[in-house]
């Protein structure tokens, strides 16, 4: 028997089909609204959640999510090892780079942060890396060298996280 989930108009069974004649479901209508209910290792396919607010915690500031992240090899041709709503990374030269997001925010107001980024994966720590420019559609950063003195350069390991 189909079951569809509304988060709007609540569960609606079907009327008719083999299992489900019309009328037959005891002590329910066509469509009946859950309210407060507790769904036991429920499975859900594709869940699709829109403008979702997390509760806070015990009083606790409000949870965010991040919009977009990556952390990616800025070296040679660059390659992304993961990511969130990142469709590529666009080496724009030494130590510059552009992330696209998949699906572009919604204004350029969003915060986008990263932190030390490395040249060889141990020693070599750069600068933090820093943001040069942000468009809906991607932001742009730039890695710098620190250790022999102020410089762009290419890096090893870049992470980057959005939040709107």
């Amino acid at each position: 028997m189909p079951l569809i989930v509304d988060g709007t108009t609540g569960v609606t069974l079907p009327a008719g089909g083999l299992g489900n004649p019309a009328g037959a479901v005891a002590g329910l209508t066509d469509t009946q609204t859950l309210t407060n209910k507790t769904l036991t290792s429920p499975t859900l396919t594709t869940p699709n959640v829109n403008s979702a607010q997390v509760d806070t915690v015990s009083s606790t500031a409000p949870l965010y999510f991040a919009r977009a992240w990556v952390n990616f090899n800025g070296t040679g041709t660059v390659a992304i090892r993961g990511s969130g709503n990142v469709s590529s990374v666009t080496d724009l030269g030494v130590g510059n780079y552009r992330v696209n997001f998949t699906t572009a925010m919604p204004d350029v107001n969003y915060s986008a942060t990263t932190g030390l980024t490395s040249y060889d994966l141990g020693t070599d720590y750069r600068f933090p890396t820093h943001i040069s420019a942000t468009a809906t559609g991607s932001v742009t950063l730039q890695c710098n060298q620190v250790t022999n003195g102020p410089s762009t350069a290419d890096s090893v390991l870049v992470m980057l996280a959005v939040f709107r």
